[in-house]
């Protein structure tokens, strides 16, 4: 078993670092967020604040290195180097599912991080539906083995239909949102994985005492497609139908906002544009994955900081020429919703 799990999550890796899984027709919708330009921002740029409060920890910049993968010598490469760039630039980083490391104890090293990343945000990650079979005590242990300042649990049933042998039942999965939420010592994050997160459902999470969300809304990778360029026969075929399936990133994230959560804005996100978009809506922090990864694998670290030095020069430039000094006051910034994103957030 635990093989095959290290084969696929080669599989994820390889085919997540291509645009071959990317969404075909639908978009983040980002692009329908327009911030106003301000002629007299009375700002200088190098004064501008990029840092912001996210569970417990104090970011320099409002950016995630989004969870990816474990499980794997090739994955444990890829997470260790992304930690170190997330330490020096006062990033949070996600590990990828800790599922294999479950199944298989060995694997723990590929999902240790803490001796290149002392300080940085950590953000360990399960599914919901494994962590609905693991007593509390069990769940505990997987976050102390790798240090955790939280835990991402994941909900992906697209995904898992769409997967050769995946998971099909998806009950209990609020129910144990609402026993992590009261029984751990850190955050539990809700996290989707490529499909985004409705209104209905950000309020039943907030009903559960769950206060982050991380919205990995459609537009970015489609892990549905991922599953579907593995899968073959009726299983590729369904994944096809599916492909384009979800809540585009901004929609997500406004809705989520709105229902008093604080959202973290993955899915799709590939520029500081994107990013100061998405904080216009009223995310905490904005998410990056496949962009980061696939400029690690084609320049190196240097590469990866080259990549992240970009999104944050188009971040401060956004903030200024919309005139605002941190990232509160971008949250409170005047902006005009294109015509499909206003149809959608007007939406229960």
């Amino acid at each position: 078993m635990s093989s095959e799990i290290s084969r696929r999550k080669d599989e994820h890796i390889a085919l997540a670092s291509s645009d071959a899984v990317a969404f075909r027709q639908r978009t983040t919708l980002l692009e329908q967020v327009t911030l106003i330009h301000e002629s007299l921002p009375e700002l200088a740029l190098d004064e501008i604040d990029l840092g912001t409060e996210l569970l417990g920890k104090t970011l320099r910049a409002p950016i995630v290195i989004a969870s990816m993968t474990g499980g794997t010598e090739r994955a444990g490469s890829i997470n260790r180097e992304l930690a170190s760039i997330a330490e020096a630039r006062g990033y949070a980083i996600g590990l990828g599912s800790q599922r294999a490391m479950m199944r298989d104890p060995s694997m723990a090293s590929t999902y240790r991080v803490r001796d290149v990343a002392p300080t940085a945000l950590l953000l360990g990650n399960l599914g919901v539906v494994q962590a609905r079979d693991l007593a509390t005590a069990d769940i505990l242990r997987l976050i102390d083995d790798v240090g955790a300042d939280a835990l991402c649990l994941h909900m992906n049933p697209a995904q898992e239909v769409v997967q050769t042998g995946g998971d099909r039942d998806f009950r209990g999965g609020l129910e144990t949102f609402a026993r992590l939420a009261g029984e751990l010592k850190i955050p539990v994050i809700a996290k989707e994985t490529g499909c985004g997160v409705s209104a209905r459902v950000a309020a039943k999470l907030r009903d559960v005492g769950v206060k982050t969300v991380d919205v990995s809304g459609a537009g970015g990778t489609s892990w549905v497609a991922v599953e579907t360029l593995r899968a073959q026969g009726a299983a590729k075929d369904l994944g096809e139908s599916f492909w384009d399936w979800g809540i585009p990133t901004a929609v997500s994230v406004a809705w989520v906002a709105r229902a008093g959560l604080a959202p973290i804005a993955t899915g799709g996100i590939k520029s500081g544009l994107d990013v100061a978009r998405a904080i216009a809506l009223g995310a905490r922090a904005a998410g990056i994955a496949r962009p980061v990864l696939q400029a690690l694998q084609a320049g190196g670290r240097a590469g990866a900081e080259a990549f992240l030095d970009r999104v944050e020069a188009e971040l401060r430039t956004a903030m200024l020429l919309c005139g605002a000094g941190t990232l509160d006051e971008l949250r409170n910034a005047p902006r005009v919703l294109g015509p499909e994103l206003s149809g959608w957030i007007g939406t229960m």
